[in-house]
């Protein structure tokens, strides 16, 4: 307790610090991250929701219904497959003013790693949600299911699936980071290393 209090705050244990509590994030449990509601949004775009109900009303609730449960199993699958992807951008981070993240609070290290490497992350991430796709033969579900529709709303459903949903992947994941920091930053009991104990046990303002 005394060497905590004596301690002062340095740049290396900073980002040091802030990459190990960015990894703890990144290794978090996103089981039932990937509802229902969160492929349809993220496949859909908004102007595009009616389409839903039209969807429905040819009779392909139950097509939606299955290819929306093996889609979230395939985004469960990629998003376990792509923590060394996370595990590695962290690792890569470098910092112009780490000391002034841990001071800002809230999630200031998640939005520095979304702002630096974020797009990479995403772009890393797509390759894991094609093979996932393929595996799944879930692009051919999803051929099944517009195919009523083209007539309807022409090419504005010729999504690109693999880069939807390896947005969707990474904002989860990126929604876990945050999680995590509030609580390392909030919460005793989360800071598991004297690492993360000395650098946000304290009131560095």
């Amino acid at each position: 307790c005394n060497t905590i209090k004596n301690y002062m705050l340095t740049e290396q244990d900073a980002a040091a610090a802030i990459r190990q509590m960015l990894q703890l994030g990144a290794q978090g449990n996103l089981e039932g991250a990937f509802t229902k509601d969160a492929v349809m949004t993220a496949i859909f775009p908004e102007a595009l929701r009616k389409t839903l109900n039209t969807l429905q009303q040819l009779g392909l609730t139950s097509e939606i219904d299955r290819f929306t449960t093996t889609m979230a199993t395939a985004a469960q699958q990629t998003a376990t497959n792509s923590v060394p992807i996370f595990l590695n951008g962290i690792s890569r981070m470098s910092f112009s003013d780490a000391i002034r993240i841990v001071k800002n609070g809230g999630t200031s290290a998640t939005d520095y790693l979304r702002s630096t490497v974020g797009t990479e992350l995403r772009n890393s991430i797509k390759p894991v949600m094609q093979q996932a796709l393929n595996e799944y033969k879930l692009t051919e579900q999803w051929d099944k299911i517009i195919k009523p529709t083209r007539a309807l709303v022409g090419d504005r459903l010729n999504l690109d699936l693999a880069n939807l949903m390896a947005g969707l992947v990474s904002e989860k994941m990126f929604q876990k980071l945050a999680e995590t920091e509030v609580q390392v930053r909030t919460t005793a009991a989360a800071r598991t290393t004297p690492l993360l104990q000395r650098v946000f046990s304290g009131n560095w303002n």
